[in-house]
């Protein structure tokens, strides 16, 4: 595979170390351009299909390639100060992030192409433009060296998703976005910009480095400020009581919330609590002053459990796995919350095991909606007779959330309760296993009732929905099923950043 990409690519780029510019530049190519196509749109999703391919294209290669050398590879755009630059490193966090974006854009594209047009969706220009351009921050955000660099992609996210989640343009999706953006931009701005500038006013630097940067220049009550500020800064993690902004969103249509909960926005979150625990302050230290930081792993565990029983409450479909969102990130802040490598493993592996699960429920939910235009749980009798593939999707996406085989999340999981057993946490193991059961309590009815609960109203004259809806969903669970069975491209990136064997 190396080879055939170094002979596709080799025209243009003959060091991965230049890539890094082609691939930003890719999306931001395909914001600027699709304004003009707006009138045009075979052509217009026509570009988006082959730049989102060619991006994956592109990412995959450079995963090879630093695989291959197993060394970081940086690229600085510009400097802006003697310590302070907008810059670019690729490593192994940044890595698996943009993997799994970049090949779940192409299919999210192929799905929302059946929604938008089956649904006849307003401002499908302007959707897809806003999509290209969050998937440019998220590349920025993934592949970022340095807090000052994650930041301003962070923010650029959060501005551009801003018109997806207001697509609508009613009133209560105006209230929705402001919720949406006050939160967000509010711990930012309030809480994280603050944390940074500490950081640098400390060390001189806001890089990410292996062990932290924080060891010897902080500790005691400060050292725990400043993980506070981290943490409830950064507010695209959805921890509690920072978590309203996701099921508000919900009013988007499904593309969109299938973007904020798998793709870009609260993967964005997740992924930089990680690198801030791993990077800025380091496991070890962080470790060593656990008497200071263990109300991180208490809060984690609340916002497991406390989202997890809302979602049982919810009959509403979206709303549910909105909060099993919630519930399913908390997995990842607690791996970091633990401070222990195979912890940090599980965390890793679970941004791209939620991604492919938490896409397929979304896309489902979509197609269920499409076809039927049902969006209560207790609605859904029977329906699974009727679209088979999407209810099997469904459970397949239902199983991963859930932690068992022969999906995704298992692996995750698995790496995970070791973790919490390696270190002795009761409380963490307790939540996991409370948790696990609340996830099989409010995903597994949905399944049960679409395939074993017989129909009150007449369903005879529903089938499945368009036919890129099915394709795209289908993706997606195929995607879950495969990372269970072929999981050595995450597992070897979690192994090159915690060092486990």
């Amino acid at each position: 595979m190396l080879n055939f990409l170094n002979t596709l690519f080799a025209r243009w780029i003959s060091d991965p170390n230049n890539l890094i510019p082609y691939l930003l530049a890719i999306p931001l190519c395909v914001a600027i351009l699709l304004p003009f196509l707006r009138k045009k749109p075979n052509i217009r999703e026509g570009v988006i299909l082959i730049a989102s391919s060619l991006l994956f294209l592109g990412v995959l290669y450079q995963y090879l390639a630093f695989m291959d050398s197993s060394t970081p590879i940086t690229y600085t755009f510009v400097n802006v100060s003697t310590n302070l630059s907008i810059s670019f490193k690729i490593e192994p966090i940044g890595m698996l992030f943009a993997v799994v974006a970049t090949i779940l854009w192409p299919i999210a594209t192929v799905y929302s192409i059946g929604y938008m047009r089956a649904n006849k969706e307003n401002f499908q220009t302007r959707f897809y433009t806003c999509f290209a351009i969050a998937i440019f921050a998220v590349l920025g955000i993934a592949f970022a060296s340095d807090m000052f660099t994650l930041f301003c992609f962070y923010e650029m996210l959060s501005i551009s998703t801003f018109p997806l989640v207001t697509h609508k343009n009613s009133a209560k999706a105006m209230r929705a976005g402001r919720i949406y953006l006050g939160i967000l931009i509010g711990t930012s701005i309030g809480f994280m910009l603050p944390a940074i500038f500490w950081t640098f006013y400390l060390t001189g630097t806001t890089e990410f480095l292996n062990g932290g940067i924080l060891k010897d220049k902080i500790s005691g009550l400060p050292l725990m400020l400043l993980l506070a500020l981290y943490i409830f800064g950064i507010g695209k993690a959805a921890l509690m009581p920072f978590h309203k902004w996701l099921p508000t969103a919900m009013i988007a249509p499904t593309p969109v919330s299938a973007l904020l909960h798998a793709v870009a926005v609260v993967k964005a979150g997740v992924f930089t609590v990680l690198k801030v625990i791993v990077y800025i302050f380091g496991i070890d230290f962080l470790k060593s002053q656990i008497d200071y930081t263990i109300w991180f792993l208490y809060l984690t565990s609340f916002t497991l459990i406390a989202s997890s029983i809302i979602a049982l409450l919810q009959d509403n479909l979206k709303k549910r796995l909105a909060y099993s969102t919630i519930s399913q990130l908390a997995y990842i802040t607690m791996a970091a919350s633990l401070f222990n490598p195979l912890a940090i493993m599980g965390g890793m592996i679970h941004i791209a095991a939620h991604a492919f699960g938490k896409i397929t429920l979304f896309f489902a939910a979509g197609s269920i909606y499409t076809a039927t235009h049902k969006t209560e749980i207790s609605q859904l009798n029977g329906l699974g007779h009727k679209m088979p593939v999407t209810f099997a999707c469904f459970a397949i996406g239902a199983i991963s959330m859930i932690g068992l085989p022969p999906a995704a999340g298992f692996i995750s999981k698995w790496y995970l309760i070791q973790g919490a057993w390696s270190v002795h946490s009761i409380v963490a193991m307790s939540a996991i296993i409370i948790s696990t059961l609340l996830n099989a309590a409010y995903l597994i009815p949905i399944v049960y009732k679409g395939f074993f609960v017989k129909a009150t109203t007449d369903i005879s004259n529903y089938k499945e929905a368009p036919w890129p809806i099915v394709l795209g969903l289908t993706l997606t669970a195929s995607l879950t099923i495969l990372m269970f069975i072929f999981p050595a491209w995450a597992i070897n990136l979690a192994r090159l950043l915690t060092g486990v064997a």
